[in-house]
């Protein structure tokens, strides 16, 4: 969410960003904060909508982040702001039960953490806080759950409590169903355990990462379709229902292929069978929509291997046509594109793009295009003139695109 708009693009510009922050602190609470957290963003390169079923995404966290300034209370308070009148403050109380807010509403990503932390780690500690942010919010770019590991780490920071990235990561992603919205764990893990100049493999079951050096000169711009994707609202249910129609799949096309119950998941299926064998499968034990989903997860699971490879190859032009695929299956079979998203994706290809895709749950959002360095300003002057300039948006067109740059995951810096 963009919370008061810090303008954090590199690490140089952290300290300016942080010193406001911390003024803007010391005004609503008149005292100094302890420590600034950071929790970056994400843009996932590959492997959409298959985490929930256990199998390995490709993401990297963003320079653009969640940063909150913080500092411990001796009660059990909560009071949080920010910078921005749209996300007004919020008060409440820590502890294993604390009622939601209404559904949408931004602090219920601070309660998810605050009620995780309790439950998990015993947290009891209140504290003062203070956000801003630069991830866009409903775009597909994980700011969500920035906030919520954000939040997480001030919560376990103040107690004075020691944890495991993973575990973090792992317990996270359950507070995050608090909203209502039932993910994977990738926005999770990206946003804690990401390494500056890599991509990250991340595996599940349990959670494991694996970093990936980005060669140096690739190139991601993130664009914006200027349409949100707010899964904590509108778009919820059908997220959903496609995350329940791909765990669902799974059992009756083992049962198809004969094998028991204990090697009924996705990530026994898609080690033992080739996809085009899952699919046959599938044909013969799925309805049409069910299908479509399914067809989806095993393609983009062999999608996700072959592109981990292209990137350890430095082959961006098999890594693009990986990522052109990927864009067709969520178009046509998970059906998460949409009119300007599809725009943004050939535009892009049209300008020497090496390939580009939907990025995050899709229902609006951002896409992502890869391109060489000496490319890359041919795709952004394209998607400036051809998608943005015939389109009404808000703010400075920084906003809505950039290059993303693979960078570390998140920190906590005592002042």
């Amino acid at each position: 969410m963009h919370i008061g708009r810090s303008r954090a693009r590199d690490a140089s510009d952290a300290p300016a960003v942080d010193e406001g922050l911390s003024a803007a602190f010391r005004e609503r609470y008149g005292r100094s904060p302890k420590r600034i957290i950071r929790a970056p963003g994400r843009v996932n390169l590959i492997g959409e909508h298959v985490d929930y079923a256990g199998l390995p995404v490709l993401p990297m966290a963003l320079q653009r982040a969640v940063r909150i300034a913080v500092r411990g209370r001796s009660d059990d308070r909560v009071r949080v702001a920010t910078l921005d009148p749209a996300y007004p403050p919020r008060e409440f109380r820590v502890g294993v039960k604390v009622p939601p807010y209404e559904a949408g509403d931004w602090g219920n990503y601070v309660k998810a953490a605050a009620v995780e932390a309790a439950r998990t780690y015993g947290t009891s500690e209140g504290l003062d806080a203070m956000l801003v942010s630069d991830v866009p919010v409903a775009a597909g770019l994980s700011s969500s759950a920035a906030v919520v590991i954000a939040s997480g780490l001030a919560f376990l920071d103040v107690a004075g409590i020691t944890f495991d990235r993973l575990e973090l990561a792992d317990r996270m992603a359950e507070a995050e169903r608090y909203v209502g919205t039932r993910g994977g764990g990738m926005d999770q893990a990206i946003s804690l355990c990401a390494k500056k100049g890599h991509a990250t493999r991340i595996e599940f079951e349990p959670v494991r990462v694996t970093h990936v050096p980005v060669p140096d000169d690739w190139r991601f711009v993130v664009a914006f379709s200027l349409e949100t994707a707010r899964k904590s609202a509108e778009v919820r249910d059908a997220y959903n229902r496609r995350r329940d129609a791909v765990v669902g799949a799974a059992a009756p096309v083992a049962r198809r292929l004969g094998r028991s119950s204990g090697t009924t998941g996705y990530p026994d299926l898609v080690a033992e069978f080739a996809p085009g064998e899952l699919v046959e499968a599938a044909s013969g034990a799925l309805g049409e929509e069910a299908l479509a989903r399914f067809r989806h997860v095993v393609t983009e699971a062999a999608r996700t291997r072959e592109a981990e490879a292209a990137l350890r190859a430095g082959d961006a032009a098999a890594f693009g046509r990986l990522m052109d695929a990927s864009h067709r299956s969520l178009r046509d079979d998970f059906e998460v594109s949409t009119e300007a998203l599809d725009a943004i994706v050939t535009i892009a290809r049209e300008a020497g793009a090496d390939g580009a895709r939907l990025t995050g749950a899709g229902m609006g959002g951002c896409a992502v295009a890869l391109c060489r360095a000496d490319r890359a300003d041919a795709v952004r002057e394209a998607l400036t003139e051809r998608f943005y300039g015939v389109r009404e948006y808000r703010g400075p067109l920084s906003d809505h695109l950039f290059e993303a740059l693979p960078s570390a995951g998140a920190s906590v810096r005592r002042l």
